[in-house]
């Protein structure tokens, strides 16, 4: 049913700086979903993550993420699409020049958090959830490559999304750090029904924590369940 989609699109075309990279992308995921975006280098599936966050214009086709449609979103509107979704990267974009704490803290406020007594109990909550609560102190710099994926992680839920855009979160990582960082994304799902679309190219991880898989190929989505079903 509509009101149990977090995302839909319809014959969505989907562009980057040197051109179109997806035709014809029709796709829904139900909340509470966990569903990974796999593909070649250049596929397209960071483009189509950043079109879901309105970081890239939707030009054809009609897109819904978190109820905002897409199609013809103005600039005002996207702020308030980002606060129902939680981003997290590959390279991390923390904030350098400040600890751990305040790069979630400056989330909380851009959103209007005011009460520090709230700011406190919120990072504090979700860093535990994420199991760095001992590093809110800490410069993002001093800390392991996992720990600053644990803070994007932390830094993606601070303002309690419905759904988590990941675009290759294990990329940086090594295979333990990895699979611990797969563990924590999946335990989140479970536990909050938080929805989230992973895009990765970890194969193991796949086949160690598996879900549905979706595929940019040949120039268009397809999933693999649906061709299946089919057959």
């Amino acid at each position: 049913m509509e009101q149990d989609r977090i995302i839909s699109l319809n014959n969505v075309t989907i562009s980057h700086e040197e051109g179109v990279v997806l035709r014809k992308v029709n796709f829904t995921m139900c909340k509470g979903e966990f569903v990974y975006l796999i593909g070649k280098s250049g596929a397209g599936k960071t483009s189509l993550l950043r079109t879901l966050y309105a970081d890239s214009p939707l030009e054809q086709g009609s897109g819904v993420v978190c109820g905002f449609s897409l199609a013809g979103m103005k600039r005002r509107q996207i702020p308030m699409l980002r606060r129902r979704l939680g981003i997290v990267f590959q390279n991390f974009q923390l904030l350098t020049d400040r600890n751990v704490y305040d790069n979630l803290a400056f989330v909380l406020r851009s959103i209007g958090w005011e009460k520090k007594q709230l700011i406190d109990d919120r990072i504090m909550e979700v860093l535990e959830a994420v199991g760095v609560a001992d590093k809110a102190s800490f410069q993002t710099t001093r800390l392991s490559e996992g720990e600053r994926q644990r803070v994007g992680i932390a830094r993606a839920l601070v303002n309690t999304p419905d759904l988590i855009l990941a675009d290759d979160p294990t990329g940086n990582l090594d295979p333990i750090t990895s699979s611990e960082i797969m563990q924590l994304l999946t335990d989140i799902n479970r536990k909050s029904g938080v929805s989230m679309l992973i895009s990765t190219h970890d194969f193991m991880m796949i086949d160690k924590f598996p879900a549905r898989v979706i595929c940019c190929e040949d120039g268009t989505l397809v999933d693999p369940q649906l061709d299946d079903e089919a057959q």
